[in-house]
């Protein structure tokens, strides 16, 4: 069941296992500093904890309506790598920036006007490397109304992805954690 206390407590459990919860000084990519960091390429690396991350993710996507499932370089290549070969909906890879050498762009799969894009997140902060992920792909005429990530730091992602009409949906939640 897409949510359930049992199956959100196998991955807590799972994350801390294989050492994705640490504990010290940290800066996080948005600036802030932390007393504990949330390391998912830790959990993405190991294949018990990605096997359980995407059924989860993929549960949660269950009858959402999605043409892709994307992530964005590198932390949610992984993920939604995972969750694409989990659910069977196509991959779209997003690049922080466009690729000037080989075929270029900043997309790896296929994004078509229309396209419903339900991006795959590690770790969400504030949401401002997603939020730029998304801008990109709305750009290019695809559409994002929803964003799953494995761990939100509760740390105002929710509100800011909220003010431009996408949803965030945690597996869970920093405070499931520390």
């Amino acid at each position: 069941m897409p949510g359930s206390e049992k199956s959100k407590q196998l991955l807590i459990d799972a994350l801390k296992a294989c050492g994705a919860v640490r504990f010290g000084d940290f800066t996080l990519a948005s600036g802030k500093k932390s007393t504990y960091y949330i390391d998912i390429k830790k959990a993405s690396t190991d294949p018990a904890t990605l096997r359980i991350i995407s059924m989860e993710a993929t549960k949660v996507i269950a009858g959402m309506q999605a043409d892709a499932v994307g992530g964005v370089v590198l932390g949610g290549v992984p993920l939604a790598t995972a969750v694409s070969l989990e659910s069977g909906l196509p991959l779209l890879l997003i690049r922080k920036s466009d690729k000037s050498y080989g075929t270029g762009g900043r997309f790896v799969g296929e994004l078509r006007i229309g396209s419903k894009v339900l991006l795959l997140e590690d770790v969400t902060t504030s949401g401002g490397s997603v939020k730029d992920a998304i801008e990109a792909v709305r750009t290019q005429g695809g559409e994002v109304d929803s964003v799953v990530t494995v761990v939100d730091r509760e740390s105002g992602a929710a509100d800011n992805l909220a003010s431009i009409g996408v949803k965030l949906i945690p597996l869970v939640r920093a405070s499931d954690l520390v």
